[in-house]
């Protein structure tokens, strides 16, 4: 399945339908009156947040949705039916944005959440809404109100606990394989991975945990080098960071600053998350090199480095571990409960 994580659609709600004007002509009854019905609803348009999806491709080859319109009043005072909805079925962590493409109007990070898009125009009264004592016989009735239209953008960002960040060729695939069942593309050249991938780690039986990996950065990526930054996206809702390093690389240290500096430059908040930087690909060295590219890059970078290897599986765990630990303490800051000021506190 191709993956789709923006795209722009066209939506409109259903129009009211209009009021009837009638009266009552029945044999046997010697006085009439009006009788025309009010019309019906206009289809409402929603968005929900559904499981099961992981990309945005069904608006790749539909982007107009329009609402039914409500159905016209009767005579005999019958109302018009209700126009059908429309439900844009969305994966769980949908942004909706307006044309501008910067007004966020709803975050969609649970299933089943719901928000109404556009609300369908009301219904016309019929002309037996009117009857009075002095207007006993009325001729008039309401058009049904028009539905409103609008152009919106859709914007998945992947629920994710932790990501992966580095150059292309780190081994943040191998890395995902290595801890989780995903099966994202390995490959001995740049840009193996195209798309975010996502992997549940499962620590053990109480702790899990979901791990993104993006594709690479390469320096310029925020104006548009490479696969650019719109990645990183994804990558706005994990706790923490996981920042792999090629242990083969001349410099890890100039590795390590290219993709900070692009972290910074793409703003977000991203250059502010937990970091946990790791020397990867260690299986490719010898133990006296990984020990001296280790301790020059913690000294040029002043916090500890992590040493793995997603082929050989070394210090996987203990960086998944790490990672857990950091995913634990948002949630349970999450779960606490907000200190109530000296205004709120009630005995």
């Amino acid at each position: 399945m191709k993956f789709l994580d923006q795209c722009k659609i066209t939506i409109r709600s259903g129009n009211g339908g209009g009021g009837s004007v009638s009266f009552r002509r029945e044999k046997f009854i010697e006085f009439g009156g009006p009788d025309g019905g009010d019309g019906g609803k206009g289809g409402d348009v929603w968005a929900e947040a559904v499981e099961g999806l992981n990309t945005l491709i069904d608006y790749r080859y539909q982007q107009h949705f329009k609402a039914k319109t409500g159905g016209h009043g009767m005579g005999q005072n019958r109302h018009g039916a209700d126009g059908e909805d429309v439900v844009l079925r969305v994966p769980v962590g949908t942004q909706i944005l307006d044309e501008d493409k910067e007004t966020v109007l709803a975050d969609l990070v649970a299933a089943g959440e719901r928000v109404l898009l556009a609300k369908g125009g009301n219904g016309g009264f019929g002309n037996a809404h009117f009857k009075s004592s002095v207007n006993q016989a009325p001729r008039r009735a309401n058009p049904g109100l028009e539905g409103e239209e609008r152009v919106l953008w859709l914007r998945l960002k992947l629920i994710a606990d932790a990501g992966l960040v580095g150059l292309p060729n780190a081994g943040k695939s191998t890395f995902l394989r290595a801890a989780s069942a995903a099966k994202p593309k390995v490959a001995a050249y740049p840009f193996t991975t195209l798309h975010p991938h996502l992997g549940v780690v499962d620590l053990n039986e109480n702790e899990r945990f979901v791990l993104a990996d993006i594709p690479g950065l390469i320096e310029g990526a925020h104006e548009g080098a490479g696969l650019g930054d719109r990645f990183l996206g994804h990558l706005e809702r994990c706790a923490a960071l996981l920042h792999l390093i090629d242990a083969t690389s001349d410099s890890p240290t100039r590795d390590y600053r290219t993709v900070r500096a692009e972290l910074e430059a793409y703003g977000a908040g991203l250059e502010d998350k937990p970091e946990l930087v790791a020397l990867n690909k260690i299986d490719a060295l010898t133990e006296a090199e990984v020990n001296r590219k280790r301790a020059a890059l913690s000294r040029a970078i002043g916090k500890p480095v992590l040493i793995t290897s997603g082929v050989s599986g070394a210090g996987v765990v203990e960086a998944l571990r790490a990672m857990a630990a950091i995913v634990r303490g948002r949630d349970a800051e999450d779960r606490a409960p907000s200190p109530l000021s000296a205004d709120e506190w009630t005995p």
